[in-house]
Protein backbone atom coordinates (compact mmCIF):
# COMPACT_ATOMS: atom_id res chain seq x y z
CA UNK A 1 0.00 0.00 0.00
CA UNK A 2 2.92 2.45 0.68
CA UNK A 3 4.21 1.90 -2.85
CA UNK A 4 1.16 3.03 -4.74
CA UNK A 5 0.89 6.36 -2.50
CA UNK A 6 4.87 6.81 -3.16
CA UNK A 7 4.61 6.20 -7.03
CA UNK A 8 1.49 8.64 -6.90
CA UNK A 9 3.25 11.26 -4.76
CA UNK A 10 6.38 10.93 -7.27
CA UNK A 11 3.89 11.47 -10.32
CA UNK A 12 2.51 14.50 -8.75
CA UNK A 13 5.92 16.58 -7.65
CA UNK A 14 6.59 15.32 -11.30
CA UNK A 15 4.14 16.65 -12.86
CA UNK A 16 4.35 20.13 -10.87
CA UNK A 17 7.85 20.49 -11.55
CA UNK A 18 7.25 20.10 -15.60
CA UNK A 19 4.38 22.47 -14.79
CA UNK A 20 6.73 24.78 -13.66
CA UNK A 21 9.99 24.75 -15.69
CA UNK A 22 7.11 25.24 -18.69
CA UNK A 23 6.06 28.23 -17.34
CA UNK A 24 9.30 29.33 -16.49
CA UNK A 25 10.79 28.80 -20.33
CA UNK A 26 7.47 30.10 -21.27
CA UNK A 27 7.94 32.98 -19.75
CA UNK A 28 11.74 33.53 -20.36
CA UNK A 29 10.78 33.10 -24.30
CA UNK A 30 8.48 35.41 -24.43
CA UNK A 31 10.23 38.21 -22.55
CA UNK A 32 12.94 37.50 -25.76
CA UNK A 33 9.81 37.52 -28.16
CA UNK A 34 9.06 40.67 -26.87
CA UNK A 35 12.60 42.03 -26.96
CA UNK A 36 12.78 40.70 -30.68
CA UNK A 37 9.07 42.53 -31.25
CA UNK A 38 10.46 46.00 -29.71
CA UNK A 39 13.69 45.96 -31.80
CA UNK A 40 12.32 45.07 -34.52
CA UNK A 41 9.36 47.94 -34.38
CA UNK A 42 12.32 50.47 -33.76
CA UNK A 43 14.15 49.68 -36.79
CA UNK A 44 11.15 48.78 -39.53
CA UNK A 45 7.90 50.27 -38.19
CA UNK A 46 6.10 50.04 -41.44
CA UNK A 47 7.07 46.16 -41.53
CA UNK A 48 4.53 44.08 -39.04
CA UNK A 49 4.13 41.30 -41.68
CA UNK A 50 6.79 39.70 -39.81
CA UNK A 51 5.10 39.96 -35.90
CA UNK A 52 5.74 36.74 -34.16
CA UNK A 53 2.33 34.68 -33.62
CA UNK A 54 1.63 34.00 -30.24
CA UNK A 55 2.29 30.55 -29.46
CA UNK A 56 0.76 27.59 -28.02
CA UNK A 57 1.73 28.01 -24.25
CA UNK A 58 1.22 32.33 -24.35
CA UNK A 59 -2.01 31.50 -25.49
CA UNK A 60 -3.02 28.93 -22.46
CA UNK A 61 -1.66 31.10 -19.86
CA UNK A 62 -3.58 34.22 -21.72
CA UNK A 63 -6.97 31.66 -21.30
CA UNK A 64 -5.97 30.90 -17.84
CA UNK A 65 -5.87 34.27 -16.43
CA UNK A 66 -8.53 35.47 -18.16
CA UNK A 67 -10.30 31.72 -16.53
CA UNK A 68 -8.98 33.19 -12.92
CA UNK A 69 -10.76 36.98 -13.78
CA UNK A 70 -14.08 35.57 -14.39
CA UNK A 71 -13.75 33.72 -11.00
CA UNK A 72 -12.07 36.66 -9.12
CA UNK A 73 -14.75 38.86 -9.99
CA UNK A 74 -17.30 36.30 -9.01
CA UNK A 75 -16.16 34.81 -5.76
CA UNK A 76 -14.63 38.69 -4.88
CA UNK A 77 -16.10 40.30 -2.04
CA UNK A 78 -18.53 42.09 -1.51
CA UNK A 79 -17.33 44.11 1.68
CA UNK A 80 -15.32 47.78 0.46
CA UNK A 81 -13.40 47.26 3.93
CA UNK A 82 -11.59 43.81 3.07
CA UNK A 83 -10.90 44.59 -0.46
CA UNK A 84 -9.41 47.86 0.53
CA UNK A 85 -7.82 46.20 2.91
CA UNK A 86 -6.47 43.08 0.08
CA UNK A 87 -5.30 46.33 -1.83
CA UNK A 88 -3.43 47.74 0.83
CA UNK A 89 -1.10 44.58 1.24
CA UNK A 90 -0.88 44.49 -2.48
CA UNK A 91 0.83 47.46 -2.38
CA UNK A 92 3.06 47.13 0.67
CA UNK A 93 3.83 43.80 -1.45
CA UNK A 94 4.95 45.84 -4.38
CA UNK A 95 2.09 44.90 -6.69
CA UNK A 96 0.38 47.90 -8.25
CA UNK A 97 -2.08 46.31 -10.96
CA UNK A 98 -5.36 47.31 -11.10
CA UNK A 99 -6.50 43.75 -11.67
CA UNK A 100 -4.23 42.23 -8.49
CA UNK A 101 -7.37 41.64 -6.15
CA UNK A 102 -9.17 40.21 -8.75
CA UNK A 103 -6.62 38.02 -9.99
CA UNK A 104 -5.81 37.21 -6.54
CA UNK A 105 -9.69 35.51 -5.61
CA UNK A 106 -9.53 33.90 -8.39
CA UNK A 107 -6.44 31.93 -8.22
CA UNK A 108 -7.44 31.28 -4.44
CA UNK A 109 -10.68 29.61 -6.06
CA UNK A 110 -9.29 28.03 -9.03
CA UNK A 111 -6.06 26.60 -6.63
CA UNK A 112 -8.27 25.06 -4.39
CA UNK A 113 -9.89 23.07 -6.93
CA UNK A 114 -6.60 22.08 -8.03
CA UNK A 115 -5.75 20.98 -5.03
CA UNK A 116 -8.61 18.98 -4.75
CA UNK A 117 -8.32 17.35 -8.04
CA UNK A 118 -5.36 16.34 -7.17
CA UNK A 119 -6.18 14.90 -3.96
CA UNK A 120 -8.43 12.52 -5.91
CA UNK A 121 -6.64 11.79 -8.49
CA UNK A 122 -4.22 10.67 -6.09
CA UNK A 123 -6.86 8.93 -4.39
CA UNK A 124 -7.86 6.69 -7.43
CA UNK A 125 -4.79 5.96 -9.21
CA UNK A 126 -2.89 4.86 -5.99
CA UNK A 127 -6.00 2.46 -5.00
CA UNK A 128 -6.17 3.99 -1.43
CA UNK A 129 -9.12 2.19 0.68
CA UNK A 130 -10.09 5.09 3.36
CA UNK A 131 -12.84 5.76 5.03
CA UNK A 132 -16.09 8.53 4.07
CA UNK A 133 -14.74 10.55 7.03
CA UNK A 134 -11.07 10.52 6.49
CA UNK A 135 -11.66 10.84 2.58
CA UNK A 136 -13.29 14.14 3.29
CA UNK A 137 -11.07 14.95 5.97
CA UNK A 138 -8.42 15.00 3.58
CA UNK A 139 -10.56 16.53 0.49
CA UNK A 140 -11.04 19.76 2.93
CA UNK A 141 -7.35 20.02 3.83
CA UNK A 142 -6.75 19.80 0.54
CA UNK A 143 -9.10 22.35 -0.63
CA UNK A 144 -8.06 24.72 2.29
CA UNK A 145 -4.16 24.76 1.46
CA UNK A 146 -5.04 25.95 -2.20
CA UNK A 147 -7.60 28.28 -0.93
CA UNK A 148 -5.30 30.04 1.54
CA UNK A 149 -2.04 29.11 0.09
CA UNK A 150 -1.88 32.64 -2.02
CA UNK A 151 -2.17 34.14 1.02
CA UNK A 152 0.65 32.62 2.84
CA UNK A 153 2.72 33.58 -0.82
CA UNK A 154 1.20 37.46 -0.50
CA UNK A 155 2.23 37.61 3.55
CA UNK A 156 6.25 35.80 2.33
CA UNK A 157 6.28 39.08 -0.30
CA UNK A 158 5.32 41.69 2.32
CA UNK A 159 8.09 39.94 4.82
CA UNK A 160 10.89 40.00 2.29
CA UNK A 161 9.89 43.38 0.84
CA UNK A 162 10.24 45.23 4.53
CA UNK A 163 13.07 43.42 5.43
CA UNK A 164 14.80 44.95 2.16
CA UNK A 165 13.57 48.30 3.81
CA UNK A 166 14.33 48.05 7.31
CA UNK A 167 17.85 46.83 5.89
CA UNK A 168 18.38 49.79 3.48
CA UNK A 169 16.70 52.34 5.24
CA UNK A 170 19.11 53.60 8.02
CA UNK A 171 21.38 54.19 4.56
CA UNK A 172 18.60 56.26 2.83
CA UNK A 173 18.35 58.46 5.92
CA UNK A 174 21.65 59.21 5.85
CA UNK A 175 22.30 60.47 2.29
CA UNK A 176 19.21 62.50 3.19
CA UNK A 177 20.89 63.61 6.04
CA UNK A 178 24.03 64.98 3.47
CA UNK A 179 21.98 66.25 0.84
CA UNK A 180 19.25 68.63 3.51
CA UNK A 181 22.95 69.75 5.44
CA UNK A 182 24.34 70.54 2.05
CA UNK A 183 21.47 72.80 0.81
CA UNK A 184 19.09 70.67 -0.96
CA UNK A 185 15.30 70.71 -0.18
CA UNK A 186 13.61 67.88 0.97
CA UNK A 187 12.09 67.25 -2.91
CA UNK A 188 15.25 67.07 -4.21
CA UNK A 189 16.73 65.41 -1.54
CA UNK A 190 14.21 62.44 -2.02
CA UNK A 191 14.97 62.63 -5.91
CA UNK A 192 18.23 62.32 -5.55
CA UNK A 193 18.35 59.36 -2.54
CA UNK A 194 16.41 57.47 -4.98
CA UNK A 195 18.69 57.82 -8.01
CA UNK A 196 21.55 57.02 -5.68
CA UNK A 197 20.17 53.70 -4.00
CA UNK A 198 19.04 52.74 -7.29
CA UNK A 199 21.65 49.79 -7.48
CA UNK A 200 21.77 48.66 -3.49
CA UNK A 201 17.95 48.78 -2.96
CA UNK A 202 16.08 48.70 -5.97
CA UNK A 203 12.59 48.91 -3.73
CA UNK A 204 13.17 52.20 -1.94
CA UNK A 205 14.54 53.53 -5.27
CA UNK A 206 10.95 52.62 -6.62
CA UNK A 207 9.49 54.47 -3.62
CA UNK A 208 11.27 57.17 -3.81
CA UNK A 209 10.39 56.93 -7.45
CA UNK A 210 6.92 57.46 -6.79
CA UNK A 211 6.82 59.62 -4.54
CA UNK A 212 8.60 62.51 -6.62
CA UNK A 213 6.35 61.35 -9.09
CA UNK A 214 2.91 62.56 -7.05
CA UNK A 215 4.49 65.71 -6.01
CA UNK A 216 4.85 66.55 -9.68
CA UNK A 217 1.49 66.05 -10.45
CA UNK A 218 0.66 68.53 -7.96
CA UNK A 219 -0.37 66.73 -5.54
CA UNK A 220 0.89 68.09 -1.81
CA UNK A 221 4.25 66.97 0.52
CA UNK A 222 1.76 66.20 3.29
CA UNK A 223 -0.25 63.61 1.30
CA UNK A 224 2.46 62.33 -0.56
CA UNK A 225 4.25 61.31 2.00
CA UNK A 226 1.23 59.88 3.73
CA UNK A 227 0.65 57.62 0.77
CA UNK A 228 4.89 56.66 0.96
CA UNK A 229 3.90 55.74 4.71
CA UNK A 230 0.63 53.56 3.32
CA UNK A 231 2.67 51.77 0.32
CA UNK A 232 5.48 50.61 2.97
CA UNK A 233 3.40 49.93 5.75
CA UNK A 234 6.18 50.03 8.52
CA UNK A 235 5.73 51.62 11.68
CA UNK A 236 9.25 53.34 11.89
CA UNK A 237 8.52 54.46 8.17
CA UNK A 238 5.06 56.21 9.55
CA UNK A 239 7.00 57.46 12.84
CA UNK A 240 9.30 59.35 10.15
CA UNK A 241 6.46 60.35 7.76
CA UNK A 242 4.86 62.08 10.74
CA UNK A 243 8.25 63.59 11.85
CA UNK A 244 8.59 65.24 7.94
CA UNK A 245 5.14 66.65 7.80
CA UNK A 246 5.54 68.14 11.55
CA UNK A 247 8.84 69.61 10.55
CA UNK A 248 7.61 70.96 7.82
CA UNK A 249 4.51 72.24 9.40
CA UNK A 250 6.03 74.19 12.15
CA UNK A 251 9.58 75.32 9.86
CA UNK A 252 12.13 72.61 12.51
CA UNK A 253 15.61 71.89 10.76
CA UNK A 254 14.64 68.74 8.75
CA UNK A 255 18.41 67.65 9.17
CA UNK A 256 18.49 66.99 12.47
CA UNK A 257 14.98 65.38 12.59
CA UNK A 258 16.69 62.76 10.18
CA UNK A 259 19.81 62.01 11.72
CA UNK A 260 17.81 61.80 15.19
CA UNK A 261 15.86 59.25 13.23
CA UNK A 262 18.48 57.27 11.53
CA UNK A 263 20.03 56.88 14.58
CA UNK A 264 16.66 55.49 16.12
CA UNK A 265 16.33 53.23 12.90
CA UNK A 266 19.83 51.94 13.15
CA UNK A 267 20.29 51.10 16.52
CA UNK A 268 16.89 49.16 16.19
CA UNK A 269 18.32 47.69 13.45
CA UNK A 270 21.63 46.39 15.06
CA UNK A 271 19.08 44.92 18.13
CA UNK A 272 17.45 42.92 15.86
CA UNK A 273 20.42 41.74 14.70
CA UNK A 274 21.77 40.84 18.08
CA UNK A 275 18.21 39.11 18.78
CA UNK A 276 18.93 36.59 16.08
CA UNK A 277 22.09 35.95 16.89
CA UNK A 278 21.71 35.48 20.75
CA UNK A 279 18.49 32.47 18.99
CA UNK A 280 20.98 30.91 16.97
CA UNK A 281 22.51 28.69 19.59
CA UNK A 282 18.96 27.60 20.76
CA UNK A 283 18.38 26.84 16.74
CA UNK A 284 21.98 24.74 16.29
CA UNK A 285 21.03 22.63 19.68
CA UNK A 286 18.77 19.98 17.48
CA UNK A 287 21.47 19.96 14.34
CA UNK A 288 23.64 19.62 16.96
CA UNK A 289 22.61 16.92 18.86
CA UNK A 290 21.39 14.81 16.05
CA UNK A 291 23.95 15.66 13.47
CA UNK A 292 27.29 16.37 14.72
CA UNK A 293 27.21 14.71 17.89
CA UNK A 294 26.14 10.94 16.51
CA UNK A 295 29.06 11.27 14.11
CA UNK A 296 31.66 12.50 16.84
CA UNK A 297 30.52 9.30 18.60
CA UNK A 298 30.98 7.11 16.17
CA UNK A 299 34.54 8.47 15.28
CA UNK A 300 35.75 8.53 19.13
CA UNK A 301 34.26 5.40 20.66
CA UNK A 302 33.98 3.32 17.53
CA UNK A 303 37.55 1.55 17.37
CA UNK A 304 36.85 1.30 21.31
CA UNK A 305 33.95 -0.44 20.90
CA UNK A 306 35.35 -2.77 17.72
CA UNK A 307 38.12 -3.72 19.63
CA UNK A 308 35.88 -4.64 23.32
CA UNK A 309 34.15 -6.70 20.43
CA UNK A 310 36.98 -8.47 19.38
CA UNK A 311 37.87 -9.25 22.66
CA UNK A 312 34.78 -10.43 23.59
CA UNK A 313 34.60 -12.28 20.37
CA UNK A 314 38.06 -14.18 21.43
Amino acid sequence: MVMPVLTALLVAAFVALLGYGASMSMRSREERTGFRARIGRDSAPSNRSNAPSPSPMSSLRSHTINITRILGDRFKPKDAEEVSHIETMFLNAGLRSRNAVVVFFGAKVLLAAVFLCSFMLVKFSAGLRLTVSITFLLASLSTLIGFYGPNFWLNGKIARRRDEIILGFPDALDLMVVCTEAGMGLDAALKRVGEEIRLSNKVLSDEFRILNLELRAGKSRASVLRSLGKRIGLEDVDSLVTLLIQTDKFGTSVGRALRVHSDAMRTKRMQKVEEVAAKLPVKLLFPTVFCIFPALFLIILGPAIIRVMRIWGS
